[in-house]
């Protein structure tokens, strides 16, 4: 057994009962191998009578060595925002469909897990985005991001117009539904939906995509991880910055969203043997046959 992880928090989807049989399959798995196990405050609440400690993320982040998060990419987003400056790795086991970001099946976790506690595991490091909004000289919010920080429309209907600056420098103005500024991991997020490349999550980049421009040459562009991105307000028809669609904050003319790279990455670690193309095929049906009509 790998000495390093002698205590591993357990943490499933919100509020979902389902999770309960597989967390409780797991956390005797780890228990019979001599492992502290804790388990998420929320998702306690779903394990009956289990008699593991049962935390707050915060008090998670200071105790745990590794976390298994079992759910959906989703889960993990909350969780990786969470745990991330704590520096605890996470392993995602994803309870139906390959994810992005789960990629073990739930079928298939014990004997996956245990190689891994093993040592055969990869580790990958992903960048989180740390932003905030200015609002008459003061800071009113602040938030981390996994995917992207999306400055969107309101529900008027109307477009909204901002000016974009990288570094203090001037880079256009921009009217448009909303600007996303994603991470590499986010790349395969709205930023897909949106008409962004697909950027590998390796890579120090962040990637600014225009949400429905009026001006059909305003593209994306794809900049240098230690650019600071500030996006200022003219006309906001009751216009919202999300965070990873988690937080969201209204947003007022003037208004600025400053962005950059938060100094904690995310770690994950995967089975020896993940391939980020593999699972780009599998969620994505790269390799689909177009079917033939007669």
């Amino acid at each position: 057994m790998n000495a390093s992880f002698k205590t591993v928090a357990l943490v499933g989807k919100f509020k979902s009962a389902e999770i309960a049989e597989p967390l409780l399959r797991l956390g005797d798995y780890l228990h019979r191998r001599g492992i502290e196990v804790l388990v998420d405050r929320s998702t306690g609440a779903h394990l009956g009578g289990a008699d593991y400690p049962a935390l707050t993320l915060e008090e998670i982040g200071g105790r745990a060595q590794l976390a298994v998060v079992l759910g959906g990419d989703g889960t993990m987003l909350n969780i990786a925002r969470t745990l991330a400056p704590y520096g605890v790795p996470l392993i995602g086991v994803n309870q139906g469909r390959l994810g992005f970001l789960t990629d073990i099946s739930v079928d298939t976790m014990v004997e996956t897990l245990g190689a891994m506690l093993d040592g055969e595991y990869v580790v990958e490091e992903r960048m989180l985005l740390a932003g905030e909004v200015v609002s008459a000289q003061a800071t009113v919010f602040k938030g981390l991001a996994f995917n992207d920080v999306v400055v969107h429309r309101g529900t008027k209907g109307s477009m909204i117009e901002f000016e974009v600056r990288l570094d203090g420098q001037f880079v256009y103005s921009q009217r448009s539904d909303g600007l996303i500024v994603a991470t590499p991991t986010g790349s395969t997020a709205y930023a897909l939906s949106a008409g962004g490349p697909i950027v590998h999550p390796g890579l120090k980049l962040i990637t600014l995509v225009p949400v429905c421009p009026h001006t059909l040459s305003n593209r994306p562009i794809v900049i240098s991880a230690d650019s600071t991105v500030e996006i200022l307000m003219h006309e906001t028809n009751n216009s919202r910055v999300h965070f990873d669609s988690h937080s969201h904050v209204e947003l007022r003319e003037n208004d600025r969203v400053v962005v950059k790279q938060a100094p904690s990455p995310v770690r994950l670690l995967h089975p020896v043997g993940h391939s980020y193309y593999h699972m780009l095929r599998e969620k994505l049906r790269w390799s689909e046959q177009p079917l033939l009509h007669s």
